[in-house]
C-alpha cells in the first residue's frame, strides 16, 4: 500500500512538473524591433555645388542672421535664421520630402538646423557646412 501511495504521489508530482514546463514553453516572447532614428545627410561643398548645378527641385537655406546673409550668400539661397527655422520651414515647405540644403558660417548652426528639421519629419535634409569653406562665388 505504501508503494502504491508513493507511486501515486510521484506520478502527480511528475504530471504537475511536466504541465508547468509545457506551459512555460508556450509563452510568447516579444522581440522589439530596433528603433532607427531619422538623420540628415552631411555633404561637402563640392557635392553640394554639383547638386546645385544639375538639379532644379532643391531649396538652399542659409541659417545665418539677416545681416550675415546680406554680407554675402550662396546664389539662390534663401535666408531663414536658425532661431525661426522650425516654424518658417513648416510654413513655407509643408512637403516633408522637400530637398533642403542648409549652410551657415562654420557648420555649427546648419547642423543644429538639420537636426531640428529631421525631428520635425523632413526626410531629405542636407547639411553642407559653412560658407567659410565654400570655395565658389557668393552673391553680395
Amino acid at each position: 500500500m505504501k508503494r502504491r501511495t508513493l507511486f501515486l504521489i510521484l506520478t502527480v508530482i511528475l504530471l504537475l512538473a511536466s504541465n508547468s514546463l509545457f506551459s512555460f514553453s508556450k509563452k510568447e516572447v516579444q522581440i522589439e524591433e530596433p528603433v532607427i532614428s531619422a538623420q540628415y545627410n552631411k555633404i561637402d561643398s563640392m557635392s553640394a555645388k554639383e547638386v546645385f548645378d544639375t538639379q532644379k527641385d532643391i531649396t538652399i537655406i542659409d541659417v545665418r542672421t539677416a545681416g550675415e546673409f546680406e554680407s554675402g550668400h550662396i546664389e539662390n539661397a534663401i535666408n531663414i535664421p536658425l532661431d525661426v527655422i522650425e516654424a518658417t520651414v513648416l510654413e513655407k515647405y509643408p512637403n516633408k520630402d522637400e530637398k533642403l540644403y542648409l549652410y551657415c558660417r562654420s557648420g555649427n548652426r546648419s547642423s543644429q538646423a538639420a537636426k531640428l528639421l529631421v525631428n520635425q519629419g523632413y526626410t531629405n535634409v542636407y547639411d553642407f557646412g559653412g560658407i567659410i569653406s565654400w570655395p565658389y562665388e557668393v552673391v553680395k
